[in-house]
């Protein structure tokens, strides 16, 4: 039968000297491991301070040319960087204590904090249990299961809640943060010009369909993995330094923090990773995409085998890093397993079995069998449960790592929509732009007229179409627009609808509201006939400005295209507009639009290419009868008489804009059209008549038609 171990004598007498100055060298060692801490979090925050000065600018400058050619994302490493976009989103997802979401983590703190005593109570309970077979105490040993079996019921009901309150708290920061961002998404334009004015966010649709979910839940997630075993942690150790001594908890817990320094620096960059396995996944979905919105060209150039390729390639790059990000995870889970599961486990057993076979000095150690099992098999589940939740923080660092990925992407997401609200850009420029004028910003004003001083027309790629363009449409006046293509015809409109930014000069406009814009593919929202009609605004709106549909009909019999109601299955059928209703069709449902809001000023651009003239008239004469200022774009001749001024682009970088004469410029282009048709006839008859007076050289006057020969005569004589 085992018997305790005696210490050796000089190691019983330091062991007395020990237990003599036990409580002042325990608060000196937890005073330096505590001073130790404070030191490693300082020298790690002071590492990742942001640096000033030449050196980081040129190092910013570096690190942006490696980043245009390898293609990479922002930084996702666990630093000061990503604590600062990390509490950034944090105030977004959880606004303030009144919130809901606030309360919700509350609560799921509320059952962690009930599982975690749950887990003592049954810890204690086991090594009774145990206890109580070894003495054979059976009335003892029933009714500890009895105990065991109704623990039960509390215990499982925790586990299901917390299960239910992390997807909860999930989905209620997802839908906080998806919110914020459709609200900076869907403002000022935001959505026009992350994809036409900036070349930093390729894909807008991944980011806040699939990254933003991502980001939630790994945060909820994250803090169930953080906030549990952390309280775990703290709550067994504190129990186990009661049973067995704050020594051998303080010598563990050196082992632990020796061997977890060494896992983190074996750890590979686990958010870069993600990262890049993100921007990898937006690259293949934005190929597709391109696919799917240049088919027709794609289709009539033949250029499938090359989409193919460029497919196949994102895919390969894409499968290539996926599996180097699991051949890491192959080593690097079996070094933490190592670690976690057998090390600490062998070491902590080993510290549980002193007080079974050491008899230190102060002891009596008049314990019988079944107390010692007790201790054992109780110290023994404790503290398998304290490694098992360090264990979990310990992999809680690959979930941060993967946690900085997401949250680099996001945290890019909204301050890509701040900068281009605040009219910050980043666009690839053309090599001849002009670098000076994109600096600067001009003014822009709410009027009643539209006006433009010296105002640059500037492509968002440095283009500079024209250098300063001045003109006005004031009510009443109809300006015709025309020009070679590129020359700024449709720039001008992006400039008034506020979707360019004006680099120069004064635009003044009016509301938003009192411009309206056609273009010459109508857009068709989704939902009913009648929302094509009234688009944008709803059905609530539009019995609010006491409009029916009997008006909305007699809109529809202006443009001819009144029997398209019952064609079609009534107002309120849904189809896909877009696909159901033809060219000539959309056009007319466009203009139907414009009588509806009848708003103080039109632009059309090429609006009515697919309808016939006649139809054309009753559109423009309508419109100026609604008293609608005309500002059209078109090449059709048959749109002058409908305006009174122009304003004409040369295609060079200059424009006259000046009051229109319609009848006489139809004449001067008649004119103009016969000259040029007899330009193109005068080659042909040079031709004509060298060859006649060759064939004249070559005949013998004596066999000439008489003619012919005194019509050479005669010019000859003349």
């Amino acid at each position: 039968m085992s018997s305790k171990v005696t210490l050796p004598p000089g190691l019983a007498k330091l062991v007395v000297q020990y237990a003599q100055h036990r409580s002042a060298i325990t608060r000196g060692g937890w005073t330096l491991a505590f001073l130790f801490l404070a030191i490693r979090v300082r020298s790690a925050l002071t590492k990742q301070k942001p640096k000033t000065g030449p050196a980081a600018a040129q190092e910013v400058e570096q690190r942006r040319s490696r980043k245009g050619k390898k293609g990479g994302g922002p930084r996702a490493d666990v630093d000061a960087v990503f604590f600062k976009r990390f509490g950034k989103l944090l105030r977004i997802i959880i606004p303030g204590v009144s919130s809901k979401e606030f309360w919700l983590l509350n609560t799921f703190s509320g059952f962690l904090l009930g599982r975690t005593l749950l887990s003592l109570y049954i810890a204690d309970l086991d090594g009774k249990i145990v206890s109580a077979l070894v003495r054979g105490q059976g009335r003892q040993f029933l009714l500890y299961i009895v105990y065991w079996m109704a623990v039960a019921v509390p215990a499982t009901y925790t586990n299901s809640m917390l299960t239910f309150l992390q997807n909860k708290l999930a989905i209620a920061f997802r839908t906080r943060l998806t919110n914020h961002i459709h609200d900076q998404y869907l403002a000022d334009m935001t959505f026009y010009k992350v994809g036409n004015l900036d070349d930093r966010i390729k894909n807008a649709d991944q980011l806040i369909t699939q990254d933003v979910s991502k980001f939630c839940f790994a945060v909820s997630e994250l803090y169930a993995n953080l906030s549990k075993p952390t309280l775990d942690t703290l709550l067994y150790n504190w129990q186990l330094a009661r049973n067995v001594g704050g020594e051998g908890i303080f010598g563990l817990t050196a082992v632990v923090q020796s061997s977890a320094w060494v896992l983190r620096v074996l750890t590979p960059h686990f958010g870069k990773m993600v990262a890049e396995e993100q921007r990898l996944e937006g690259e293949f979905r934005f190929t597709h995409s391109r696919l799917i919105e240049n088919a027709e060209e794609i289709a009539l150039y033949g250029g499938h085998a090359v989409e193919k390729g460029n497919l196949d390639q994102n895919y390969f790059n894409l499968i290539r890093h996926v599996n180097r990000i699991f051949k890491t995870r192959i080593w690097h889970g079996m070094l933490e397993d190592f670690v976690i599961k057998y090390v600490w486990g062998a070491m902590g057993m080993a510290i549980c079995g002193i007080p079974a076979f050491f008899e230190l000095p102060g002891t009596d150690g008049s314990s019988d069998v079944g107390s010692r099992t007790q201790g054992f098999v109780t110290n023994r589940r404790l503290l398998l449960s304290s490694a098992d939740a360090f264990g979990r923080i310990m992999y809680s660092y690959k979930e941060i790592s993967e946690l900085a990925g997401y949250t680099a992407r996001v945290s890019e997401l909204t301050t890509v929509f701040e900068d281009l609200r605040a009219g910050k850009f980043q666009k690839t420029l053309t090599s001849n732009a002009d670098v000076n004028t994109l600096k600067h910003r001009g003014s822009l004003v709410e009027g009643e007229n539209i006006e433009f001083t010296n105002v640059p027309i500037v492509s968002p790629n440095g283009d500079v179409l024209v250098k300063a363009l001045t003109f006005h449409v004031h009510p009443g006046m109809h300006l015709l627009i025309v020009g070679p293509n590129g020359s700024g015809k449709s720039s001008l409109f992006r400039i008034l609808g506020g979707l360019w930014p004006v680099y120069g000069g004064t635009v003044e406009k009016p509301h938003y509201k009192k411009v309206f814009y056609i273009p010459q593919r109508p857009y068709l929202s989704m939902g009913t006939l009648r929302d094509q009609i009234i688009y944008p605004d709803t059905h609530a709106e539009m019995l609010a400005k006491n409009t029916t549909d009997a008006d909305l009909q007699a809109i529809l019999s202006v443009v001819q295209i009144g029997p398209i109601v019952d064609r079609e299955g009534g107002w309120d059928a849904e189809k896909d507009w877009k696909d159901v209703l033809a060219g000539g069709d959309k056009q007319r449902i466009a203009m139907a639009r414009l009588f509806y809001h009848k708003p103080r000023y039109a632009i059309l651009d090429e609006c009515t290419s697919s309808v016939s003239m006649d139809i054309e008239r009753i559109m423009y004469t309508h419109a100026q009868s609604l008293g609608i200022s005309l500002i059209t774009v078109s090449h059709r001749p048959s749109l002058w008489k409908y305006h009174n001024w122009i304003l004409q682009y040369d295609g060079q970088g200059g424009y006259v804009f000046t009051k229109l004469d319609a009848e006489r410029r139809l004449a001067l282009q008649e004119e103009k059209n016969l000259l040029e048709q007899r330009l193109i006839e005068v080659p042909k008859t040079e031709k004509r008549l060298r060859e006649l007076r060759e064939v004249f050289r070559a005949t013998p006057a004596g066999s000439r038609p008489e003619s012919e020969g005194s019509s050479e005569g005669d010019e000859g004589t003349d």
